[in-house]
């Protein structure tokens, strides 16, 4: 059997700094790529057309195309990770493996398992840092834990990003230590029982423009303000660091916002339980009305509220929704409707291009009152007011509620002062008691 050291891509899908993969190219003779398209994941999603495995699948292509220019390519596997892991035990002599760490409660539970597999047969499971600027006990408080709140979160690590040298890594294809093959196959879409999506995904660029002015354009739905960013970040087609480095310049409003997404993943690490329960315990206690008729209508984009209505059809039809409207069909869910916020979270985990589990529940937390620096659950976002301050020519909702000001556009489900009212003393009760 050939000896091989492997490097594993999960949610780093580059060449380009890639710091496990820098390390393993750097230490290593023979490396061997390796990709598993995760069953315990894939299994578990309903559309057949996911537009997130589609893309998967095309930077597969893309990285197993770049590696040729190495001489080498890459083992693309469809299976449990366990069980791919014991197929190539079998087949290559492995020497070590590298990896970059992934910090949700599967993957460190995932990592765990094949740790133990590997560590049986004296093969080192080397991980490292990659997808955060700072990970989960780098920015600590004054006695040595975790930040619950985000300003001095954000604080400390703005301080210490500030004072950091980062330098961005890249392979030397004068010093080639990549294990020489030929093309190896990659399972098709339809191999895995999935089909190509007609979703059109952002493309991967640093619009430094449009990140200029982010600050004064962001909330506004209608125009072109946000990077659209988030699937790249999610699946590391972007180095963070490249990107942090790229925007520090730029514009601190969106510096802020990967702040906001390592916050979260800090938040989950330490706090798996948020997964299903609230960060804050006693807001587990509310007598959610949990109305499937309302939900499937908040779902489909036919609540009678137009920006909440545009909103939806737009996460329906392109993966997308703008980060001001997330917030206000969030609160209308979770405040107007009395909805679990868990029924939303998952409805956007199905949805949402860039799903992030950390970012999505720390979001949704936020909204329903129930999490880390939560919106206080006394604040009901109103749809009208939050209409007339971003969506004032109403050029979104027109974009995806064609239908809006004609006989067709059904009423309202709730009256929106009845809601709020309702919502405070539901909240009020269920915490007093």
């Amino acid at each position: 059997m050939e000896k091989v050291s492997i490097f594993w891509f999960r949610r780093d899908l580059r060449l380009d700094d890639n710091r496990g993969l820098y390390h393993a190219y750097t230490q290593e003779k023979n490396v061997l790529p390796l990709f598993i398209f995760d069953r315990e994941i894939l299994d578990d999603l309903d559309d057949r057309e996911d537009a997130r495995v589609s893309f998967i699948h095309h930077q597969i292509t893309r990285l197993s195309n770049e590696l040729a220019a190495f001489g080498s390519s890459m083992v693309v596997k469809y299976g449990k990770p366990i069980e791919v892991y014991e197929e190539l035990l079998n087949t290559y002599d492995i020497v070590n493996v590298y990896t970059n760490r992934d910090y949700e409660p599967y993957a460190v539970s995932r990592d765990l398992e094949i740790q133990k597999l590997l560590s049986s047969k004296n093969i080192q499971f080397l991980d490292f840092k990659d997808q955060v600027i700072f990970e989960r006990d780098e920015i600590v408080n004054g006695s040595g834990g975790f930040y619950k709140v985000f300003t001095p979160y954000s604080k400390v690590w703005l301080e210490k990003f500030n004072k950091s040298t980062i330098q961005l890594v890249s392979l030397n294809s004068t010093k080639n230590t990549f294990f020489q093959t030929n093309a190896l196959p990659v399972p098709s879409l339809e191999d895995m029982g999935f089909k190509p999506s007609s979703i059109q995904i952002p493309p991967l660029e640093i619009n430094t423009a449009l990140i200029q002015k982010y600050d004064q354009v962001r909330n506004f739905p209608a125009i072109k303000g946000t990077s659209r960013l988030g699937i790249h970040i999610r699946f590391g087609t972007i180095s963070v660091r490249k990107l942090a480095l790229e925007v520090q310049k730029l514009n601190a409003t969106y510096l802020n916002e990967l702040i906001w997404r390592e916050f979260y993943m800090m938040i989950l690490y330490h706090n798996p339980q948020v997964v299903d329960k609230a960060f804050k315990p006693q807001y587990d206690e509310i007598p959610w009305r949990n109305d499937e008729d309302n939900f499937q209508k908040w779902c489909d984009g036919k609540t009678g509220y137009p920006i909440v209505d545009a909103g939806m059809r737009e996460l329906n039809a392109t993966g997308f929704m703008h980060n001001r409207v997330r917030m206000i069909v969030a609160s209308f869910l979770t405040k107007h409707l009395l909805i679990d916020w868990r029924w939303g979270e998952a409805y956007f985990a199905k949805k949402l291009l860039d799903f992030e589990l950390s970012s999505n529940n720390g979001g949704w937390q936020w909204a329903a009152g129930t999490g880390t620096d939560a919106q206080p659950y006394f604040r009901v976002f109103n749809p009208e007011s939050q209409t007339e301050k971003f969506d004032k020519e109403l050029k979104y909702i027109k974009k995806w509620v064609p239908e809006y000001g004609t006989p067709a556009y059904p009423k309202p489900i709730v009256d929106h002062k009845f809601a709020r009212e309702r919502a405070i003393s539901t909240y009020k009760e269920a915490l007093n008691t």
